[in-house]
């Protein structure tokens, strides 16, 4: 009972906090912009507690899962004065965009301070080399700092993974300061070979996701299918022996295109199928870096790489998303953001999170969707081309429109989650 009650708080101050800043955000550059405020509520629903201000009314809703800011003329024309309506174009776009603008700074606030009082970040030296790999045939040692790749100036271990990812496996020219000196090497990075499923499974052995096109998804495997079996061998309802079980496959066939054969319960039958895993090319240096000094400068560095990454990491889920190679079955809404903020452990943990949905939540309000942030911002820089608005009848059937598909995707991402959970 406990575990369940700390749960829901975890949940509830979670989604009500970023809810509440977001709405805050809304409200304070309302005010700062003069325009009337008529209602401040937290959550949807029947009302549980409220209170009346001089101008606006503050509440508090049933169910904390949304929020929202009711303005003097936002939904209807109104003369009165300090109506949105009346308010200038600049100053409706500034309260529109306020909301997603705090969750997008919270969240990189949040991130920055978490990153940067853990550690610092894994410099451009060399700690050691790793016999057989390309770094160890070509002569670089320990203490080696690697300067440039390709002319690109290497600072740092994230700078020198993304020139070689974005080299794909040719030969890179390094220039590398050993003792003051700079020497040039020409690297054939060290290809490894593994074998992969394009599966995605949760700690219970649960698929939850899957790549587009893959092996798994070719041979009729689909998402919320558990494994109960590979090649005969049970693996518990574990997501480890999975692993285990597969890595072993890969190493006895790793010359060969050997099928597996996997057995996975859907519903109330048991299915069985095979396929051969794709063989995927990997390409290595082959060094190990060391750590840049533990300095408060150094922190802040690595926190702000991190941070970087990790904002730009929302864009890269959303041209996922926008391309189609992720689809709505992959998505996750409020039931499955609930349960993996329960399954947080620690304070650390739980900020983490609270973070990336900030974030997410930022982001996803600015896209140009109707009903959505973006929905009414673009609408706001229509009337800023055509120097007139949109007529009122016209404004509504498009936020109408937005919301109805809003719905939509929410219930069919919603039932996807409970599919997953249970």
């Amino acid at each position: 009972m406990l575990g369940v009650l700390i749960v829901a708080i975890k949940i509830i101050v979670l989604l009500g906090f970023l809810i509440l800043i977001h709405e805050l955000g809304h409200f304070t550059v309302a005010k700062l912009c003069k325009v009337k405020v008529n209602e401040f509520a937290i959550g949807f629903g029947p009302t549980i507690w409220k209170k009346q201000g001089k101008e606006t009314k503050y509440a508090l809703r049933l169910i904390p899962l949304g929020g929202f800011v009711s303005m003097e003329g936002e939904d209807e024309e109104s003369n009165e004065e300090g109506s949105f309506s009346k308010a200038s174009i600049t100053k409706r776009m500034a309260i529109v965009v306020a909301g997603a603008t705090v969750n997008i700074i919270f969240a990189i606030i949040v991130y920055f301070v978490l990153v940067s009082t853990s550690g610092t970040y894994i410099s451009n030296e060399i700690d050691s080399t790793i016999d057989g790999y390309a770094a160890y045939d070509a002569g670089l040692q320990s203490g080696d700092k690697i300067v440039k790749v390709n002319d690109e100036e290497i600072k740092s271990k994230y700078d020198l993974d993304k020139v070689m990812e974005e080299n794909n496996g040719e030969e890179v020219n390094m220039q590398v300061d050993r003792n003051g000196e700079t020497l040039d090497f020409t690297i054939k990075p060290t290809e490894v070979k593994s074998k992969v499923t394009g599966i995605y499974l949760d700690d219970k052995a649960k698929i939850i996701t899957m790549d587009k096109e893959s092996p798994a998804e070719k041979a009729g495997i689909e998402n919320n299918d558990k494994i109960l079996k590979i090649n005969g061998q049970e693996v518990n309802g574990s997501s480890d022996k999975v692993i285990e079980i597969l890595n072993q496959s890969n190493d006895q066939n790793q010359d060969n295109n050997e099928p597996i054969e996997i057995t996975v319960q859907r519903e109330n039958a048991e299915v069985t199928v095979e396929f051969i895993p794709d063989t995927v090319s990997t390409y290595y240096l082959g060094v190990n870096m060391k750590y840049a000094k533990d300095t408060f400068a150094n922190r802040c560095i690595n926190g702000w790489m991190e941070t970087k990454v990790f904002v730009f990491s929302i864009f890269d889920n959303l041209k996922q998303i926008f391309t189609g190679n992720v689809g709505l079955d992959q998505m996750m809404g409020p039931v499955g953001i609930s349960e993996v903020v329960a399954n947080t452990n620690g304070f650390r943990e739980f900020f983490e999170m609270m973070a990336l949905i900030s974030l997410s939540l930022g982001v996803t309000n600015l896209l140009p969707i109707p009903a959505l942030d973006g929905g009414k911002l673009l609408i706001l820089l229509i009337e800023a081309i055509r120097r007139k608005p949109l007529k009122p009848e016209t404004e509504m059937n498009i936020q109408l429109i937005g919301f109805a598909i809003l719905i939509a995707i929410f219930l069919m991402v919603t039932y996807n989650d409970i599919l997953r959970i249970f």
